[in-house]
Parts: structure tokens; C-alpha cells; sequence
């Protein structure tokens, strides 16, 4: 028995389209409510790739990798990172809460949890498995490459950089991932030097609708928001909560936080039903200084949520906007 639930690719895409991709019903957003985003300045690139390639996973076996035309992926942070290198057409199949491009258009969709089973990704009948977690794909991937379905893990808790690199090797495009890794990395760089010297560290809390199974929840310190509040100069409440990934805070946790900023993506706040769903569901956050200052920022998902190639941008963003804050602006 296995947990990966197939969806057909017209409803998959039907129910995506209505949650996740803006449109004329897309939640306006609040008046006071800032969008924080980064031009994105590094341009896809259309890369063939150079078959076979022998690529290392994370979980340390060493993949050879002769066919990429039906890509089985893990997360959005890979897909993410194949749609720059010119390779989301390969995407095949992806998760049902996908919010990349090539995610949301993959022929087929499916729901992906710890206890998903090879039998059900075999059935997708993808050339590749291209997995985002060892504690999710690990085991998975090890059962996989036994039935001799290639499969590789770059796990999500690594820098952007790392990741491009580890992801572009699967391809046999290693040259295009160094030059993709070092333009990320430059950009990192700035946003950690844009929020380093900042005397005034806003405390910021990352909500979500989805990231805690579809419970609301809080990012903690091993998420991909947690990494770029960090390096954009703010202090992630979650990290203070210890919190490792998104967990549920009680309303007493929240007002005890105090954050500064609340944080959400665009998809989370159409999720939640915009401006009234977000305070329905944290109602006491009111009551913190970034209630009661109405100091709610909207991101774009793969510039909060995502550890991949629009991480560089979001972080530049995010690091002007706390400058702005540690200097009086709103």
C-alpha cells in the first residue's frame, strides 16, 4: 500500500490554477500591506542537457543518469532550479501544492508525505526521481534505484548555491550550474552585506497555510524563509521558538513573540482569503507591535518559500525593506 495519491493533469491543473496562480479573483492587497520583491535579474538559460551524467546524492550514492525526459520531482526548490537551466518541460510529474510554473503544469500531480511508497512513484512511470529531502526521499530513493529507476536527493537544508550546483550535475550541465551558483551567491552576498551592519534587528514571524500539512502554522528555523530572514539581517521567531520546520504556535506564543513584521507569501494569503482570513486564523496577532502597526509583508513564494535560484532576489528585497524599518520607515 502506498500514500501518493495520482490526480489526473486537467482537475490537477484546474485546482491549482484556482489556489495558487493570480487572476481576476486574486485577493487585493490591504491598504497599508507592503510587497516585498526582487527584480529577478538572472535570466533562464536553455540548456541541453549532456547525457550520461554521474551525479553524488545527498544520501551518498553515486547515480548514473542516461535519461531525463519524464522528471518525477520532489519539490519546488529543484524544479525551481531546472526551470533557469532552460529544463521545466522535463518536469513530469510534481507535487499537487506546487507553486512553480513548471510545477503547476506538470502533466501529473500527486501528494507527497513521509510515508509515500516507490510503488506509487513507479506508476508514474518518470525517468527520473529527483528528490528535495533526505528525511522524506531517502529511504524512497534507496528503494527506488534497487528496481533501477535513477534517483537523486539535493536536500532542501543547504544554501542555494550548493543546491544549484548538485541539481545542474544531474543534467550533466555543471559548467551552467557554476556560473547560475555564482550569480546567486553574488546576490546573497549583497542582501548579507545590505543587513548585517543593521543596529535595529526586526523580529519577524513567517506564516503559512500550508506549510504544516494545511494547518496554519509558523516557519521555524529549518525553513527556507528561516535562511533568508537570517541572512536578510532580521531575527525569524521561529529560530527562537526552536521550531524546526512549520509547526502550529498557540495564540498566547504569538503575543509572546512580539514580532515586528508578520511575513507571508502570495499564495498564503489567497489561501487564507486574504486580509480577514489571515487575522481569523493568528487573531491575537493584533495585539503584537506588527499588528498594531499593520506591518504585514506580502513576498512572492519562491522568493520567501523556496531555496533555489529567485533566492538571491528575495534576499536583496527583504534586506532593503528591514533597512528601511531599522531606519523609521514603515
Amino acid at each position: 500500500m502506498f500514500t501518493l495519491t495520482r490526480i489526473s493533469s486537467a482537475l490537477g491543473l484546474a485546482v491549482l490554477a484556482t489556489v495558487f496562480t493570480p487572476g481576476a479573483s486574486a485577493q487585493p492587497q490591504p491598504r497599508g500591506w507592503q510587497q516585498v520583491a526582487g527584480p529577478q535579474t538572472i535570466k533562464a538559460i536553455k540548456a541541453m542537457p549532456r547525457l550520461p551524467a554521474s551525479a553524488t546524492s545527498d544520501d551518498g550514492a553515486v547515480v548514473r543518469v542516461a535519461d531525463v525526459a519524464r522528471v518525477i520531482a520532489g519539490g519546488d526548490d529543484v524544479i525551481d532550479i531546472m526551470e533557469t537551466l532552460g529544463l521545466g518541460d522535463r518536469v513530469f510529474a510534481a507535487p499537487e501544492s506546487a507553486i512553480t510554473e513548471a510545477g503547476r503544469k506538470a502533466p501529473h500531480h500527486f501528494l507527497f508525505n513521509r510515508t509515500t511508497g516507490a510503488e506509487g512513484v513507479l506508476s508514474l512511470d518518470g525517468t527520473l526521481f529527483l528528490g528535495n529531502s533526505l528525511r522524506r526521499h531517502g529511504k524512497l530513493s534507496e528503494t527506488l534505484r534497487a528496481t533501477a529507476l535513477p534517483a537523486v536527493v539535493v536536500d532542501d537544508l543547504q544554501p542555494a548555491p550548493q543546491k544549484i550546483r548538485k541539481v545542474a550535475a544531474v543534467f550533466g550541465l555543471t559548467t551552467e550550474g557554476e556560473t547560475l551558483a555564482k550569480a546567486v551567491q553574488q546576490q546573497l552576498d549583497e542582501a548579507a552585506a545590505i543587513g548585517k551592519p543593521l543596529t535595529r534587528r526586526p523580529r519577524v514571524i513567517h506564516v503559512s497555510a500550508t506549510g504544516g500539512g494545511g494547518k496554519p502554522t509558523v516557519g521555524g528555523k529549518d525553513t527556507a524563509a528561516a535562511q533568508l530572514i537570517r541572512l536578510a539581517g532580521g531575527i525569524n521567531i521561529g529560530d527562537a521558538a526552536n521550531t524546526g520546520d512549520y509547526t502550529a504556535l498557540s495564540h498566547e506564543g504569538v503575543v509572546a513573540a512580539m514580532p515586528d513584521v508578520v511575513l507571508i507569501t502570495r499564495s498564503d494569503l489567497e489561501l487564507f482569503g486574504g486580509e480577514a482570513g489571515l487575522w481569523r486564523n493568528y487573531p491575537t496577532l493584533r495585539q503584537t507591535p506588527a499588528g498594531q502597526a499593520n506591518r504585514v509583508w506580502v513576498m512572492p513564494d519562491v522568493q520567501l518559500k523556496v531555496v533555489g535560484s529567485q533566492s538571491g532576489a528575495g534576499a536583496i528585497a527583504l534586506a532593503r525593506a528591514f533597512k528601511a524599518f531599522a531606519t523609521g520607515a514603515k
